[in-house]
């Protein structure tokens, strides 16, 4: 059995192919397994240290701003898109798969097309509840299309093709304890609140976070766990100095730039602040916490605000877009829902309703059931 995954730009693209193929090497040991990405994107340096063949391909996405850098860009786009079509032909000669499986990200398109074209049976998984660009123009093509949310469909409207699958998700996040967690971070009983903006941060949230921070720390009800993401560094602990946060002397609030045990973190969390990102969000369910959900105005489709909006509507989040985003309403809300268990009891049922446990062994299965059929 061969399998050629495709995927980058994001760990959102990444991580899900990487969660199936683990699994398809932890079914099948022989199987064969080649992921193809962009050689300067996350992908190049994720896949190999996930101990899988990694081949790339150089695929730009077009600027739709107009100055001189972005003309630029696109005109390498261009030639990038040219070319790249008989790049993953002849990767897909040479490796000959039986199914070829896209993730999203502009390296997706061009491989998963010429799959199609050249009769190989291809899938696709969309990880957003708003399709992307990728997914709508590959959707007449491939053999079947994976979805994290069902509200997807109402922008497809290709249900004939389509099998709601969820995002792959760490057992981690699905098993977690609050009360071990707690003891592992060496928290007490008061209530916990974790927020974070992504990998790179979000000014507006850690501008507003601060003044969260600011509102409690004398009383020190609550306890917090903040990632500043890289450019935040600098910024969070001088905004906290300049609403005089004494930091340094107060173990009730913690911050750094990343957090790497974040299923820790989540588990003995009682709310959590963040972006709404597909993955996190799964993330969310699968830990079934209560919410409140900040989308990125900056992403294509505005796709942040669909996909946080499935909760929202679900009776599990509170949704702030950033335009509507001040300290005061972040404080308000977190003061209707931290205090009140009943509340955060509700929530946390919401939240664990909508989450698909066994994702991972659902996207295996449509798999095989292609392959079977080559």
């Amino acid at each position: 059995m061969r399998i050629l995954f495709v995927g980058g730009g994001t760990a959102g693209h990444i991580n899900p192919a990487l969660s199936v193929a683990q699994y398809i090497r932890k079914m099948h040991p022989d199987a064969q397994i080649l992921y193809v990405g962009t050689p300067y994107g996350m992908e190049s340096k994720l896949v190999p240290e996930a101990g899988f063949n990694f081949k790339g391909i150089e695929v730009l996405g077009f600027q739709r701003q107009f100055n001189w850098r972005n003309i630029k860009n696109n005109i390498k786009a261009v030639r990038c898109l040219v070319t790249s079509g008989k790049k993953a032909e002849k990767i897909l000669k040479e490796f000959n798969p039986d199914l070829v499986m896209g993730t999203g990200g502009y390296v997706s398109g061009p491989v998963v097309l010429r799959a199609a074209k050249m009769g190989i049976k291809t899938v696709t998984h969309e990880q957003n509840a708003f399709p992307g660009v990728t997914t709508k123009l590959l959707s007449k093509r491939v053999d079947k299309i994976l979805l994290a949310f069902s509200k997807a469909n109402d922008f497809l409207h290709m249900e004939q093709k389509t099998v709601v699958t969820g995002n792959p998700v760490r057992e981690d996040f699905i098993f977690g304890n609050k009360l071990q967690a707690r003891k592992e971070l060496g928290l007490d009983e008061r209530p916990v609140i974790l927020s974070f903006g992504g990998s790179l941060g979000a000014r507006k949230i850690n501008e507003t976070v601060a003044e969260l921070i600011a509102w409690d720390w004398k009383d020190a009800k609550i306890q917090h766990i903040h990632a500043t993401g890289r450019y935040g560094t600098e910024l969070f602990p001088e905004l906290l100095t300049q609403y005089g946060v004494d930091y340094k002397n107060a173990p009730h609030i913690r911050f750094q730039e990343y957090i790497f045990n974040q299923a820790t973190c989540m588990a003995a969390a009682d709310l959590v602040i963040s972006r709404a990102g597909a993955i996190t969000l799964c993330e969310i369910e699968a830990a079934a916490k209560p919410s409140i959900l900040i989308p990125s105005p900056n992403v294509s489709e505005n796709h942040q605000y669909h996909n946080a909006m499935v909760l929202a509507n679900q009776g599990a989040a509170v949704v702030i877009e950033e335009k509507d985003l001040t300290g005061k309403r972040l404080r308000q809300e977190v003061e209707k829902l931290i205090f009140n268990q009943q509340r955060l009891k509700e929530f946390s049922k919401k939240a664990g309703e909508l989450a698909i446990l066994d994702s991972t062994k659902k996207i295996y299965q449509e798999l095989m059931k292609l392959i079977k059929r080559t």
